[in-house]
């Protein structure tokens, strides 16, 4: 158990280090950029032509990452930068400035802290956060990093638009965890979840007169088994926000049918362990369903209507 304790925070910490390695790679680029801008100024220079302009190279929002301190101590203490992938950075900036995004930008007399944000926020979406060839090189770094990228990404879409100019190098980066509660709840959920794995399972079983264990995928069991853990060991999170949690990480990492089992199965769950004392949460009841008759008594009424219409129309 403490091995595999130890593997989970450690899958998290390279999590973390995936956000900030994401977060230099706009400055990667930025200073790509700027050596672009310094040749073609000398060039300019020579021939005596129109200098290019340095916009992009000296992006306000790219100075401050760039100056950042809590991105700088990382660099520093973890040794990851992007000089080992120089090709990719480079290739990276050319589809950058072949981008509308960024013809726009150029474009735009627009010269604010947030025009140059906002653009790296289009262009982080655009160009990052879908990029095969970045997923390729980023899993042959880390293994852990094929899986947490997606959700990276968002923490990294997030700090890019809390950016404010007025912290300049102290601006605050998101950390790996809230706080010491943070960490301990990811650890007592994967405890909860290891040592209760029988128990959940019968959970299960008790609820779905079909079970069957080698007709469902594995990961579903998982799932909803962490989904059971989360329900009974934290009283403070409401039923609805387990499930609804659950049923996305079913739709990212299992079958496409995963989700709406997984929810449907969940909320079973949930209402026998609160039926049989097992779980002290409350949920909302579930609307009744509509009795098989309805539809048939509509279409008899439709019917009793036409006949009057017909009797009506052979009386004019």
């Amino acid at each position: 158990m403490d091995n595999a304790e130890k593997e989970l925070l450690f899958s998290l910490s390279k999590a973390y280090d995936l956000y900030n390695y994401l977060l230099d790679l706009i400055v990667a680029v930025t200073r790509i950029a700027r050596k672009h801008v310094e040749v073609a100024t000398t060039r300019s220079q020579r021939e005596g032509t129109e200098p290019p302009s340095q916009k992009f190279a000296y992006n306000k929002f790219a100075i401050q990452l760039e100056e950042n301190k809590m991105l700088n101590a990382f660099i520093e203490e973890q040794k990851q930068m992007w000089d080992d992938n120089t090709e990719f950075v480079r290739k990276l900036y050319t589809q950058i400035e072949q981008s509308e995004t960024y013809a726009a930008y150029m474009a735009d007399t627009d010269d604010s802290y947030e025009a140059d944000r906002e653009v790296w926020r289009k262009l982080y979406k655009q160009l990052i956060q879908e990029n095969e060839e970045l997923d390729t090189l980023l899993e042959e770094r880390s293994l852990y990093w094929n899986d947490d990228k997606e959700v990276v990404d968002t923490f990294v879409l997030k700090t890019i638009k809390r950016f404010d100019p007025k912290n300049k190098a102290k601006q605050e980066l998101l950390p790996e965890y809230k706080d010491e509660e943070d960490k301990d709840f990811a650890r007592n959920l994967f405890r909860a979840t290891i040592l209760n794995a029988d128990t959940y399972q019968h959970y299960m079983s008790e609820t779905s007169r079909n079970w069957d264990f080698s007709r469902l995928a594995y990961m579903d069991v998982v799932i909803m088994q962490i989904a059971i853990a989360e329900m009974m060991t934290f009283p403070n999170i409401p039923i609805s926000v387990t499930i609804n949690e659950y049923v996305d990480l079913a739709k990212l990492y299992s079958t496409h049918k995963s989700g709406s089992y997984i929810n449907g199965m969940l909320d079973s769950i949930a209402r026998h362990l609160i039926e049989t004392g097992k779980l002290m949460k409350t949920m909302d009841t579930p609307k009744p369903k509509k009795v098989a008759e309805e539809p048939k008594k509509a279409v008899e009424e439709n019917k009793e209507v036409e006949k009057k219409d017909d009797k009506e129309e052979i009386n004019q």
